[in-house]
């Protein structure tokens, strides 16, 4: 059974997010060493288009696969990338694209879980990275097998929430944690069971 991992940056306050859903505001927190151990750890959440850029060669580490939803993929849209993660098979949970813009991106647009259960199901040895956004992740909370949470040191107020979900306690259990000179702070969550 693969895992389904939420790597997300957040706010101190857990939006991961403005209202409507700009984080850009966390950019200022990408410096080394903390973006280093981003590129170096997480090669496959940098996005296609700027892997050169960043230096990042390599295989996969974490993941194989990337769900997101259609606010996280069309930002990649509106720069005219129509595979963000080439590098991946790529998902994206819509009922606004009816056609997808690329044939490496399949969309799902009913019955978000049981496809996620269907990508679970497979074999083998990487797992399926949750992108964002706050819908797709109240959707799967359930199905949700870790967190990886990067705190970025602002506070927003209001904005898009980590998990667009109702009310519910779920528990995860504390695993690795890493604090950066830069304020980030890196936190691993696995899903008691």
């Amino acid at each position: 059974m693969r895992k389904l991992t939420y790597y997300i940056a957040c706010t101190i306050d857990g939006f991961i997010g403005d209202p409507q859903g700009d984080a850009s505001s966390m950019f200022v927190y990408s410096e080394a060493p903390y973006t280093a151990w981003m590129t170096t750890e997480y090669p496959e959440a940098v996005p296609a288009h700027g892997r050169e850029a960043l230096g990042v060669t390599g295989a996969n580490k974490h993941f194989d696969t990337v769900v997101q939803g259609m606010r996280s993929y069309q930002l990649a849209l509106d720069v005219g990338v129509t595979s963000p993660y080439a590098h991946l098979r790529e998902f994206v949970a819509t009922r606004s694209l009816t056609e997808s813009p690329d044939p490496h991106v399949e969309l799902i647009a009913d019955d978000l879980v049981g496809r996620i259960r269907e990508l679970k199901a497979e074999d083998g040895p990487l797992g399926i990275w949750l992108c964002g956004g706050s819908t797709i992740a109240g959707q799967l909370i359930e199905e949700i097998d870790e967190l990886v949470i990067k705190t970025y040191p602002q506070v927003y107020g209001t904005g898009m929430p980590m998990f667009g979900a109702g009310f519910a306690p779920r528990d995860f259990e504390l695993g690795e944690m890493r604090a950066f000179d830069n304020g980030v702070l890196v936190r691993t969550y696995t899903r008691k069971r």
